[in-house]
């Protein structure tokens, strides 16, 4: 029987069937190829942090074979050449993806275009230049870019950041830093955010900005959980010139563009925690269902299934919240409160029930070979990414506060 008594738009669920069949034919096969090169972090990653060349041509590999089969670039505008989906088909899909694959098999992270490593609706107002020389290999999944916003004194709080875009001749000059750039330290181009107007809270702009420029500097990779390499890097930027071509959007007007790709990240995020806690749950029951102690199953003892009977409950909360959010901004409600209720619900209870599966395993629930322990480091990072859940009560505190009442 199903668990959701509505059905999705029916476009919503073929694609969601179409893209767990790309993952099982063209994602985990790599995975199950490569395995030796990805448990060995000296092969997974170069000296200075970031992804070989082999994982990166794998990546690569991925990203194109999903562009050519029509899920990657799904939901990038029609008229900017993509699928034209919505974002609960979004929601859907990444919710599939992790579900699907696990957490060993993470090179589903590139089967559809992330907000912030591809092509998305963020690049609408791209110039024609812009257009022709940067989107087109994003959307061929040919190259890769990155999300240019946090810095090292301005996290939730955007509009303090520092980086400054200053006038010279008809472009501009950039000078400043960032931090927490997901997929910079392999990325082809940037979309870089940086304060052009001053005197005004919030007067930021957005450019397009290829890695290799001179003056675009990546610092460090940053690493996280004892890892050798990683996905973060702190960026600086001297003396970077862009031209009038590289601007996205109106000047100054950059701050909502940036409010977008955050809340594209809650979207994903939410799905995130929703399909890695479904997958950890399935797992616990299958070891539930065959593991003896004492005479019985250990799926018999209520310390051990009440706790999954809990975070099965959870999750379906969280995915129902998460349709819900996505259903209502594909009606063209902003659903401030609703996405935040999500992605705040989904990743503290998508946490908890790759924990409980932990448990449940005993030791065997702390090894590499599991990847509980991996899903458990993905989701504890996405308790504080985009939006800490502090940060979203704050904004759910204040929409109730204002009359946004409707629960």
């Amino acid at each position: 029987m199903p668990a959701i008594a509505f059905d999705l738009p029916e476009n919503v669920d073929q694609i969601r069937d179409g893209i767990r069949a790309f993952a099982e034919t063209e994602v985990i096969p790599r995975h199950e190829k490569s395995r030796e090169l990805f448990e060995n972090a000296r092969e997974k990653y170069d000296e200075d942090g970031r992804l070989s060349a082999p994982v990166r041509e794998l990546i690569r590999e991925i990203r194109m074979a999903s562009a050519e089969a029509g899920y990657y670039h799904m939901c990038v505008p029609e008229h900017l050449g993509g699928g034209g989906q919505g974002m609960q088909a979004y929601y859907a899909c990444w919710e599939e993806l992790f579900h699907t694959c696990g957490p060993h098999n993470w090179m589903m992270l590139y089967a559809l275009s992330h907000w912030a490593f591809g092509p998305s609706r963020l690049l609408e107002k791209a110039t024609e230049r812009a257009r022709e020389e940067i989107l087109a290999p994003l959307m061929s999944g040919e190259k890769s870019m990155c999300f240019g916003l946090s810095e090292p004194g301005a996290g939730s709080d955007a509009t303090m950041i520092q980086t400054k875009a200053k006038p010279d001749g008809d472009g501009w000059v950039i000078n400043g830093r960032k931090i927490w750039t997901s997929n910079a330290p392999i990325a082809d181009y940037c979309i870089l955010f940086a304060v052009t107007d001053p005197e005004r809270k919030g007067g930021i702009s957005a450019f397009l900005v290829p890695t290799n420029a001179p003056g675009f500097h990546m610092q460090r990779v940053v690493k996280l959980f004892g890892h050798i390499g990683g996905d973060e890097a702190e960026l600086y930027f001297e003396d970077l010139k862009v031209e009038p071509w590289q601007l996205v959007g109106e000047l100054h007007e950059g701050f909502a563009a940036a409010l977008y790709g955050v809340s594209l990240g809650r979207i994903y995020n939410s799905a995130r925690a929703v399909g890695l806690g479904r997958w950890s749950v399935e797992l616990a029951l299958d070891y539930a269902n065959t593991r003896e102690a004492f005479g019985n199953l250990i799926g018999q003892y209520q310390g051990v299934s009440f706790p999954l009977a809990e975070a099965a409950t959870e999750l379906h909360a969280a995915h129902l919240m998460g349709l819900n959010a996505t259903r209502l901004m594909d009606q063209g409600h902003a659903a401030i409160k609703e996405l935040s209720m999500a992605k705040v619900y989904s990743v503290q209870v998508g946490l908890k029930a790759v924990d409980r599966a932990m448990q449940v395993h005993g030791a065997m629930g702390l090894t590499n070979e599991m990847g509980l322990a991996e899903a458990w480091q993905y989701l504890r990072i996405i308790n504080i990414a985009d939006g800490s859940n502090e940060i979203l009560n704050k904004t759910i505190a204040q929409r109730l506060l204002k009359g946004d009442t409707d629960l």
